[in-house]
């Protein structure tokens, strides 16, 4: 069953979202809060650290992001930078290529055709080596072909920003509902706001090209390729939830990190330092 090649990572993202609402607790009594309005100095607040100030730097030099979610997986077209300029086309064909074919997607993909091999789902493809190995292909190939149809083909031909800018602000249920909202709604090049084609569109092309050329003949009907279509949205869908709470799981991550350091340096908390 195709639903199966995307139902288990989508688990996966799903059980990240608890993480997403761990990231969106509020802010302690007795620590120092910025008003919507202001926005702290990264270098002088405890979650600002070096990478991320020139993160920021990247971003507002290319338009795109070094991100990785989790620290692994390619996030080059999230950005938090509200004002970029638009990207060009061949910016957009020069980041989803860089995504595409970034090393980490080769442990990614052979995950994804472990599980598919072990739940026996497109059957066609058969067990055994050979099997895993067209199973391998087939979810390098679907992953591909959907970057490139809903991040540089279709954005370039109708002048639409394939990029995810985060809110990064409100409560969890507003971020959340924003994320979701994106699937469907996207930013033009020229700034304006507009029906996502490029996603639900360039999902469905992906689906059906997919589909009706390297897979299982026996799979290959519009019952099957509209199933591809919706598990493909829908774990867009996820992954778009967990693109906005990851910068504050970072920060979390990292301001951890910085006080078990402390911890085993023996420096003193800044907290209770003498003024």
């Amino acid at each position: 069953m195709i639903f199966g090649r995307h139902l288990f990572p989508a688990i996966i993202f799903g059980g990240l979202l608890a993480a997403g609402a761990f990231a969106q607790q509020t802010t302690p009594p007795d620590a120092p809060s910025a008003t919507p309005q202001q926005n702290p100095d990264p270098a002088k607040s405890p979650a600002g650290t070096d990478a991320e100030v020139k993160e920021q730097k990247v971003e507002k030099q290319s338009g795109t992001s070094n991100d990785r979610l989790f620290y692994a997986l390619p996030n080059f077209l999230t950005v938090e930078t509200k004002n970029l300029p638009p990207l060009t086309t061949g910016q957009k064909f020069k980041v989803v290529a860089r995504g595409s074919f970034d090393y980490i997607q080769i442990p990614w993909y052979a995950f994804l055709a472990g599980i598919s091999q072990a739940q026996n789902s497109e059957s066609g493809f058969g067990q055994g080596a050979e099997g895993y190995g067209k199973r391998f292909g087939a979810y390098f190939a679907d992953g591909t072909i959907e970057n490139f149809m809903t991040g540089a083909v279709l954005p370039s031909l109708l002048r639409q920003d394939p990029r995810f800018f985060q809110l990064g602000e409100g409560s969890f249920t507003h971020r959340t509902g924003y994320a979701i909202s994106r699937i469907f709604v996207t930013r033009t090049d020229s700034g304006g706001s507009q029906f996502n084609y490029s996603e639900i569109v360039g999902s469905a092309l992906s689906a059906g090209i997919s589909t009706y050329s390297y897979h299982p003949r026996g799979d290959r009907n519009l019952g099957n390729t509209a199933s591809v279509w919706g598990t493909q949205v829908g774990y867009d869908t996820i992954t778009l939830v967990v693109k906005e709470f990851w910068p504050d799981i970072r920060r979390r991550l990292g301001r951890k990190k910085q006080q078990s350091a402390l911890l085993t340096t023996g420096d003193p908390a800044p907290a209770s330092r003498p003024h």
